[in-house]
């Protein structure tokens, strides 16, 4: 894949021609290229490619008198510590990258990011731990909303759709990203006043659901939040509960799309509610926007996600933060990253925030949006823009 990416961006520098000597930034990308989070890894891929060849064909990136390309480097961190710890060195030591143009997974995004700022390397991230930003950590920014910014509006909005559930059973994998989603949930459902009658983690790579989701049923809950869970892995919890004859409030907050989640849950993922899924059939997606999902969908076999999506606004943010810097030192384009804005993929003009729940700006400012699935479609139920600094 690598070496087909490659002869991609060099035919594409060919066809163009140029009228000044260009040079290659590379971009690392540290994502699950298997296991039941390759979806995202692979459209995560596909849209940092996307990026980067937009900007090649509109002439690159200026700085220094120079004009330079991106090129994207992605290696299989397969959603765990270990392989996110053979990544980073693979891309930081052997490959030389000094930007990180995304990664996923809290577990391995630590293990790069011990790394990088150890090493002065910029990198752009969509994992959800809040222990991996602020000020301790100059050269991390978020390219996604995570936890800190879905869960409580979303919370929010599905009790005001339903303010007759009382109660919550939790489920997130055994990681860091599971663990850190389920604190911030945790204190939502509490700060609501719902009851939370039981919070569990199961390990990642489980393939039979049918025991948790016994023992989710016999507990009777209002509501079921599958917070952090991969599509296919909420899906098939949800699909047993359906079998055990469960009827109630189904909520994925990071889920990122129905194709996944109907892959493995049918029928049963009819109502849910998913915090990081995107819907192409809106009025308001532009012919571009609708384009670039029919491509991905080719694919991916399935639409693009705010996941994926990240890793196309991380492109257009680091070409902000270069020509702004005038310079492709990592940590001068660090200096005023916070203070740049961009056209994201969304459309909108996009900046950083993040000073008020993580003492620093490092957090892309993104629209929350709403989604529930309906007669087997997604639907927008709404969408929120952030504030604050």
């Amino acid at each position: 894949m690598k070496l087909l990416g490659l002869g991609t961006s060099l035919g594409l520098l060919a066809s163009l021609g140029g009228v000044q000597a260009q040079e290659t930034i590379k971009l690392g990308l540290s994502v699950p290229l298997s296991g039941s989070g390759a979806i995202w890894g692979k459209g995560s891929e596909f849209m940092c490619k996307k990026a980067a060849q937009e900007i090649a064909q509109a002439g690159g990136v200026k700085a220094e008198g120079k004009t330079y390309n991106f090129e994207c480097l992605a290696y299989d961190n397969k959603y765990n510590a270990a392989e996110g710890t053979r990544v980073a060195q693979t891309l930081l030591n052997r490959d030389g990258v000094k930007f990180i143009g995304g990664s996923l997974g809290t577990a391995p995004v630590q293990a790069l990011q011990s790394l990088a700022e150890r090493q002065g390397v910029l990198m752009f991230t969509t994992a959800w731990g809040f222990s991996i930003k602020g000020p301790k950590f100059p050269l991390t920014y978020t390219q996604m909303n995570t936890a800190f910014e879905i869960i409580p509006p979303m919370f929010k909005y599905v009790l005001e759709q339903h303010p007759q559930a009382k109660s919550v059973v939790m489920l997130n994998p055994n990681d860091a990203t599971g663990r850190e989603t389920e604190g911030v949930a945790n204190k939502a459902w509490v700060g609501n006043n719902i009851k939370i009658l039981s919070s569990d983690f199961y390990e990642r790579g489980t393939t039979e659901f049918q025991p948790i989701a016994a023992r989710i049923a016999s507990l009777k809950p209002d509501m079921v939040d599958l917070a952090s869970m991969p599509p296919a892995d909420a899906g098939a919890v949800l699909r047993e509960l359906d079998v055990l004859g469960w009827k109630g409030v189904k909520i994925v907050a990071v889920g990122t799309g129905i194709d996944g989640l109907k892959a493995t849950g049918g029928k049963a993922i009819e109502d849910v509610y998913m915090g990081a899924a995107i819907t192409f059939d809106s009025p308001a997606m532009t012919g571009q926007q609708k384009a670039t999902n029919e491509e991905a969908r080719g694919v991916l076999g399935e639409s693009l996600n705010s996941i994926q999506i990240g890793f196309y606004d991380s492109v257009y943010a680091l070409k902000a933060g270069i020509e702004k810097a005038q310079s492709i030192d990592p940590k001068k384009v660090a200096a005023v990253m916070a203070d740049v804005s961009f056209t994201s993929f969304y459309g909108s003009k996009v900046d950083f925030y993040g000073t008020d729940t993580y003492g620093s700006r490092q957090q892309m400012r993104l629209p929350v949006t709403i989604t529930q699935v309906k007669d087997g479609n997604l639907v927008e139920k709404t969408r929120l823009v952030p504030s604050g600094k």
